[in-house]
């Protein structure tokens, strides 16, 4: 297990400069920053393979979210647009491990709340849950979180740009939200258990990628917010996001399948080689090979690892807007 502290986390360039990295063994992933602020064009939630194991698509880049406690609004994102880093939800975060796939702790006004994000394994397929970790017995507020979906659907080499023909309709109904936003790209469905889904329709404008800045290349992504899914956190709020349908009361299931696989993985690799197991879950500085042949190269070494994170070494980390 890896496990990062604040001294590492409430500073954002030490933050932003350690990455995460989920497979799915279908050359799909998801990968992203220990902050949260997206540095790559590469970052993102959902990067399915369309054709596998190549045709490779950022459905889901991220998620906006944002905890409520009586009222009181707490951001727990992190983004970098330009000249600022809004939100700055990065100053909240406690703690970060792979254990065995990513987790973050934040601490908000008295109370612990957890967040996890793991691929499935044999689909294009990705859960994320939050739950209160610690409160006080007598602490009687209401505690609320909204998740805004982001959505790219390009290609990953490519960034995506506010666009009128971007199909806005979302259906849903029954725990499920689907989106098919593009032609050419496969439906995307998010199965949950929020109390409420509203319909928006926002592009969220600027994000600034500085490891692309840093590389020469375009770097500024317009995003799409097509809902607002809202949980009550007296429970575990829960998302699958899926290119299929999916039925958000499996994810425990997947959830404790994926650790034994997992497990099982590890325990099998140890005898032919003791260091594995740490090679799959260090966290290291990035070297000075390309961003492309990095991830071409764990793209094709992705069947069969459970999960790691590396340490690209990246800029600051900046700010979002609505419009």
């Amino acid at each position: 297990m890896i496990e990062l502290g604040r001294d590492i986390l409430f500073d954002l360039h030490s933050a932003s400069s350690r990455e995460w990295l989920e497979t799915n063994g279908l050359g799909g992933y998801a990968s992203g920053t220990v902050s949260g602020a997206h540095t790559r064009r590469y970052h993102g939630l959902l990067i399915a393979a369309t054709r596998p194991p190549v045709g490779r698509m950022v459905l889901l880049s991220k998620f906006e979210e944002t905890l409520i406690i009586d009222g009181e609004r707490y951001e727990l994102s992190t983004n970098q647009y330009p000249g600022s880093i809004y939100p700055e939800g990065y100053r909240l975060l406690s703690s970060f491990r792979l254990d065995p796939f990513p987790i973050w702790n934040y601490k908000v006004d008295g109370i612990e709340i957890e967040k996890k994000v793991f691929l499935v394994h044999g689909e294009n397929a990705t859960v994320a849950s939050w739950h209160v970790l610690k409160m006080k017995r007598s602490d009687k507020r209401d505690i609320m979180l909204e998740v805004r979906p982001l959505l790219a659907f390009r290609g990953h080499h490519h960034l995506r740009h506010a666009d009128n023909n971007f199909n806005v309709e979302i259906c849903g109904g029954n725990g499920l939200v689907s989106f098919t936003p593009a032609a050419n790209a496969p439906a995307l469905h998010l199965g949950h258990n929020a109390t409420s889904v509203e319909s928006t329709g926002y592009w969220y404008r600027n994000f600034e990628y500085a490891i692309e800045r840093e590389r020469g290349f375009d770097f500024t992504e317009d995003l799409f917010q097509p809902c607002i899914l809202t949980f009550d956190l007296s429970g575990p709020a829960t998302i699958i996001t899926s290119t299929e349908q999916c039925d958000v009361a499996e994810a425990a299931a997947l959830e404790n399948n994926e650790i034994e696989r997992r497990s099982m993985l590890i325990a099998a690799s140890t005898p032919h080689c003791g260091h594995l197991p740490q090679t799959l879950v260090r966290v290291r500085q990035r070297s000075a090979r390309s961003v492309s042949d990095n991830v071409r190269r764990t793209r094709n070494q992705a069947g069969e690892l459970p999960g790691r994170a590396a340490s690209p070494e990246c800029g600051e980390a900046a700010r979002p807007c609505p419009t």
